[in-house]
C-alpha cells in the first residue's frame, strides 16, 4: 500500500506543477517569454517557449505512466471478498416462478359456523 501512495502523492504533485507551466504559457506568444525581451538574455523568448512546451508534453506523459503505474500496484487484500452484485444474484428470486397468491378457503377450510376466521 506504500507505493500506491508514494506513485498517488507524484501524480498530484505532476498535475500542480503542469497547472502552473501551462498558466504561465501564453497562447499567443506572451506569458513568461514576454518577460525576457532583453537581447543580452542567455535564454531568449523562443528557448523559454520552448521550455515551457516540452515541461508541458514532458509533464503529460508522466502524469500518464504514473498513473498506468499506480493502476498496477492498486493494494489487493489476500482474501479475494465477494463481489456486492455476485451475492446479490445469488440471493435474487427465480423470475421464472410462478408466484402463490392467496385463494379462497375451501368449504373444508372452513369453520362449521360458517365464518372464515
Amino acid at each position: 500500500m506504500g507505493i500506491y501512495i508514494f506513485i498517488s502523492i507524484l501524480v498530484i504533485l505532476a498535475c500542480v506543477l503542469i497547472i502552473m507551466v501551462v498558466l504561465v504559457q501564453n497562447s499567443k506568444g506572451g506569458g513568461l517569454a514576454a518577460n525576457f525581451t532583453s537581447a543580452g538574455q542567455s535564454m531568449g523568448v523562443r528557448k523559454t517557449a520552448d521550455f515551457l512546451e516540452k515541461s508541458t508534453w514532458t509533464l503529460g506523459v508522466a502524469i500518464v505512466v504514473l498513473c498506468l503505474a499506480a493502476t498496477a500496484s492498486i493494494p489487493r487484500g489476500e482474501v479475494a471478498k465477494e463481489s456486492v452484485i455476485k451475492s446479490s444474484i445469488e440471493r435474487a428470486q427465480d423470475p421464472n416462478a410462478i408466484p402463490t397468491l392467496p385463494t379462497p378457503l375451501t368449504e373444508q377450510e372452513q369453520q362449521p359456523d360458517g365464518s372464515n376466521e
